[in-house]
């Protein structure tokens, strides 16, 4: 995938989207706030939708601590940086300053909802190679969620093609659980004020929105929480099994799918057999997360 995740298909659809009915001049400004993959989405999508009338110019709002990878390659896509604090708080209110002050595009990372309708189309390809390879339908499918774009256009895509009868699970890092939270209290919930978003898994820690939790609401079976250990063991075992450079925020996924919890409620005897993972990015920082590794014991 482009840019290391799935998030490039929302961003450059709703730039797309945006440049048809824009007037205003040989320059679209775009902004959005994110810890890095939908960073680089928009960054790249901006570049590659330009054309010889308007040319798209991206401002991401990003937190200090972002991942060094994300953010180099978010500068080699041509995008302008501004650094804030990491509270979700901070992200929010820089964007609208520069929406105020330079009359820019905001391109909400999840909420946006041709953002979501983008991210959708990995569950029309899913499901239809899944078809053809095992010549089955998907019983259950694990997504990580954080702030939910990628999540709630792959959710109404799975109602849509195969019904009730694929469970839909949602897997999140129990340090950023305002998901789980949110579906056990059944009300939209952010995260505690005291929570310092310390999470090995940095792509998940923006919360859902008026847009996507309905969807959450309404449509998922479940959400599972994992431990960091877990998200570092399973990111370990996707590097190590199938060769793959997964960032930890898709190892969440992975986490649940070995989780005891899950597997004890989805059985076999349930009609839970065929089980999809979406690892939703591999922009990871691999010394940085190996060392972790290492002082966990794995």
């Amino acid at each position: 995938q482009k840019t290391g995740s799935f998030k490039f298909r929302g961003a450059l659809n709703a730039v797309k989207s945006e440049l048809e009915t824009y007037e205003c001049g040989p320059s679209m400004p775009v902004v959005t706030h994110s810890s890095g993959n939908h960073a680089q989405a928009l960054a790249l999508a901006s570049k590659m939708a330009s054309t010889a009338v308007t040319t798209v110019n991206a401002t991401i709002v990003m937190p200090n601590n972002a991942p060094l990878v994300k953010k180099a390659a978010v500068q080699d896509f041509g995008a302008e940086i501004v650094m804030v604090e990491n509270t979700n708080e901070a992200r929010e209110e820089e964007a609208d300053r520069i929406v105020e002050t330079t009359g820019a595009k905001f391109v909400h990372p999840s909420e946006d909802p041709r953002v979501i309708a983008g991210q959708g189309t990995v569950c029309l390809e899913f499901v239809e190679q899944v078809r053809e390879i095992a010549g089955k339908d998907l019983d259950a499918v694990i997504i990580p969620v954080g702030g939910d774009g990628l999540a709630s256009g792959n959710i109404i895509c799975l109602r849509g093609l195969l019904g009730d009868k694929v469970k839909i699970i949602l897997a999140e890092p129990s340090e950023l659980d305002d998901a789980k939270r949110s579906f056990t209290e059944g009300k939209l919930l952010k995260h505690s004020p005291d929570n310092q978003l310390n999470s090995v898994a940095d792509g998940l820690k923006t919360t859902l929105g008026p847009n996507t939790w309905p969807v959450v609401r309404d449509l998922v079976d479940d959400i599972f929480t994992v431990s960091e250990e877990e998200i570092l063991r399973a990111t370990k075992l996707v590097w190590e099994r199938l060769k793959v450079a997964i960032e930890p925020s898709a190892g969440v996924g992975v986490a649940v799918a070995r989780n005891t919890e899950f597997n004890q409620k989805y059985t076999r005897d349930k009609g839970i057999e065929n089980v999809g993972i979406i690892l939703c990015g591999g922009n990871v920082d691999i010394i940085k997360i190996a060392s972790m590794m290492k002082d966990i014991g794995l």
